[in-house]
């Protein structure tokens, strides 16, 4: 509860205030939080049974960046262990940034007639920086935000898209567009990469070297490539490096550099409408890679020109041009359907798995409001406090269980409305919670919400409104700012976690709302 106090109006405030206790003390309304217990109330707490908790899977999120861009996207394979949850291949769609006066010869390298400059191409690859966090040391990195089987590969591919990517919707462009995690971009026929079926394993390499090839054939130099996070950076960062078919980069790039293709961001993004980076198999590791980073996934093209003049090389030019992976980008997750038992309550994020949840259970009046609602609104309770908890099953693998989830309201409806709680922007997500806790024994125990001001405003009157919630998986990047009453269901967090429903046979481990109040007494 905010209070703004001007020293002018310091007594006309606190008249205020003793009017506010007055008045509630003889009316009794709630005042939604905080209420403290005095000799006119009694303070005590009940749980709310009968909430019942149902799977709920979900075939697609939103996944693109053009609402909101989350910086973070997946590129792998994922297996639960034990065949626990879903099977994730999560690849990745991007735009590529264009620089401008992209020249193969440079103006300030003109020679004259009797010389002729020859292009070769040393390499093309496409960089992918690893998120990363320095050892106890301080001294060297360490891979982050991986998840899976990292000493097992999984497939990599590289395509060009056919797929225009639009910022605006193809079909009412005063609209903008939206991407799908299960949509379908085309590709042109063969990959890029310059091996089929890349083995992709992740590893702490931090440099590779490029071998500078001369017209006749013959290494010039070699140059080792490294990337650091500042120019006062010592330690360079671990990045993949995939190899493509050089023949055919230059093909589409160098070749067309005087082009009108390459006139403009407008006229490049029609003529090569982005990369596919499309990850297959069985088994492997899944890869967030942060696109908003100091050093940024790109497209590199190293190339050497060579000056002959008389059969006699006089110069030589070494380039390389980068190509960000910028731009319109999306994800698509393509997993496996599952069923899960109902007694076995399961999230899972990307496009896994979702929870239902009633948490007052049936309407039999047809009155639109919960009959439990109704008892409690009776009992006119001065809300103190509202926590929902969710109890993990600990004898399903958490490994790789999510820090936090999230719950918010759904219509149901065919399309739904999601909407927040209102504890979200009343009292801020740090509030709200949802994080995982752990017992005493520092095992993956629960994840617990503070829900007051919603449940205040229904058990008040204030509203009437109690949707289906929902929970899911969640990461910090998916909720993104909170800016209104709306919610918008991305997730780029893949993680999984089975919780225990209502009929658990342990009481203590069914989800339970409890709610602390003050009641006036007799």
């Amino acid at each position: 509860m905010r209070r703004f106090f001007e020293k002018s109006t310091f007594i006309v405030a606190l008249v205020f205030v003793f009017t506010a206790v007055i008045s509630c003390e003889k009316d009794f309304t709630d005042i939604k939080s905080s209420i403290i217990s005095n000799t006119k109330f009694d303070t005590d707490t009940l749980t709310v049974k009968g909430i019942v908790i149902e799977n709920s899977p979900i075939t697609s999120v939103t996944s693109d960046n053009i609402s909101a861009e989350p910086g973070l996207y997946l590129l792998g394979v994922h297996t639960g262990a034990n065949g626990d949850y879903e099977k994730i291949e999560a690849s990745i769609v991007s735009q590529l940034a264009l620089s401008t006066g992209l020249q193969v010869i440079d103006d300030a390298n003109i020679y004259g007639s009797d010389t002729i400059v020859v292009t070769t191409i040393d390499t093309a690859f496409v960089k992918l920086p690893y998120q990363v966090t320095f050892n106890n040391d301080g001294t060297a990195y360490e891979l982050d935000s991986i998840i899976g089987d990292q000493t097992k590969a999984f497939n990599l591919n590289i395509y060009e898209t056919s797929t225009y990517l639009s910022i605006l919707n193809p079909t009412e462009p005063s609209k903008l567009n939206s991407y799908q995690s299960n949509d379908v971009f085309d590709k042109k026929v063969t990959e890029l990469n310059a091996t089929s079926d890349f083995k992709f394993l992740p590893s702490l390499t931090d440099s590779i070297v490029v071998k500078r090839w001369l017209s006749d054939e013959t290494v010039a130099k070699q140059d080792t490539i490294k990337y650091f996070n500042s120019t006062s950076a010592t330690i360079p960062v671990p990045f993949a490096a995939i190899p493509l078919k050089e023949d055919k980069i230059k093909e589409l790039f160098l070749d067309k550099y005087e082009s009108s293709d390459f006139d403009s961001q407008a006229a490049f993004n029609d003529y090569f409408r982005g990369l596919i980076l499309e990850a297959t198999g069985d088994e492997g590791s899944l890869v967030s890679f942060n696109f908003n980073a100091t050093v940024k996934p790109s497209l590199e093209v190293y190339y050497t020109n060579t000056v002959v003049a008389g059969g006699v090389i006089i110069d030589t030019i070494y380039k390389n041009d980068s190509f960000l992976l910028s731009g319109v980008r999306a994800s698509t997750y393509k997993m496996d359907d599952k069923v899960y038992p109902s007694d076995k309550i399961v999230l899972q994020g990307a496009a896994g798995s979702e929870a239902k949840i009633n948490l007052f259970g049936a309407d039999t009046d047809g009155n639109g409001v919960a009959d439990k609602i109704e008892e409690l609104r009776a009992r006119n309770l001065l809300i103190n406090d509202a926590s929902l908890t969710f109890y993990i099953n600990q004898s399903i693998d958490t490994t790789a269980v999510p820090y936090q989830l999230f719950l918010y309201k759904s219509d149901e409806n065919v399309p739904p409305v999601y909407s927040q709680i209102k504890d979200v922007y009343s009292e801020g997500a740090a509030v709200f919670g949802g994080l995982l806790q752990r017992d005493s024994n520092g095992k993956k125990e629960k994840y617990t919400f503070r829900i007051t001001d919603y449940i205040s405003d229904l058990l008040s009157g204030e509203t009437n409104y109690s949707p289906t919630l929902r929970l899911k998986v969640i990461n910090a990047t998916d909720l993104l700012t909170v800016t209104d009453t709306i919610f918008k269901n991305y997730n780029w967090n893949p993680k999984a976690v089975t919780l225990y429903n209502h009929e658990a046979i342990n009481e203590d481990k069914k989800v339970e709302l409890k709610i602390s109040y003050s009641e006036k007494k007799d």
